[in-house]
């Protein structure tokens, strides 16, 4: 009877004492695997962006008619780099920038052409460090909303087709949703949706 009197006690004890670790663990700043940012460090977090490696879903609406892609991107420092992954009719067209070089290339044909002195081909509305670099250059024209969990960037520009440009970025990871450019009329013309980010 004693033995199982004191078995019982330890076990209480031992179960005492997990918990009590546990609750310590997941308020302790140290233990606490799971820290979340102010909106503010995520707003900075996405304004740092230099590099990175995503995969997209791009939605593309003229007057006349509605395009979808699937496309992967990858900037580094001395490269920008995108690949058509759907429709199949374009698949593996890969388009590089490099060094004042573009090197256009069809996987399907096995064609190649390049331009030399080519402008930088990231500064468009289909990258996301094209977007950082408007909203950082142009403090003026710009705003910070909030929509339940989502941070709201925005910035306007003066010109028709890509007037308003706004980047939805989820605040528990931090990590952008989509970004939608519209025209001077408000009419939607981009809306790209970032399926994988990796930031390098």
């Amino acid at each position: 009877m004693k033995k199982a009197t004191i078995a019982i006690l330890v076990s209480i004890g031992i179960i005492a004492i997990l918990i009590f670790l546990f609750f310590c663990y997941n308020s302790s700043e140290t233990g606490n695997t799971t820290i979340s940012k102010t909106e503010e460090e995520i707003i900075q977090d996405i304004l740092n962006i230099s590099f990175y490696r995503a995969q997209l879903k791009i939605q593309v609406t003229s007057n006349k008619n509605e395009n979808q892609y699937i496309v992967k991107q990858e900037v580094t420092k001395n490269m920008a780099k995108q690949e058509i992954l759907q429709p199949e009719n374009i698949a593996g067209v890969v388009t590089t920038y490099e060094e004042g070089k573009l090197t256009l290339y069809n996987s399907q044909l096995e064609l190649s052409q390049v331009y030399e002195n080519y402008a930088y081909m990231t500064n468009n509305a289909l990258w996301l460090n094209s977007f950082i670099e408007e909203f950082k250059n142009n403090s003026e024209k710009t705003k910070i909303s909030y929509e339940g969990n989502t941070i709201i960037l925005e910035v306007k520009k003066e010109t028709t087709y890509d007037y308003q440009k706004k980047l939805y970025i989820n605040k528990e990871n931090g990590k952008p949703l989509q970004l939608i450019v519209q025209d001077i009329n408000q009419k939607q013309t981009i809306c790209i949706e970032y399926t994988e980010l990796e930031i390098l």
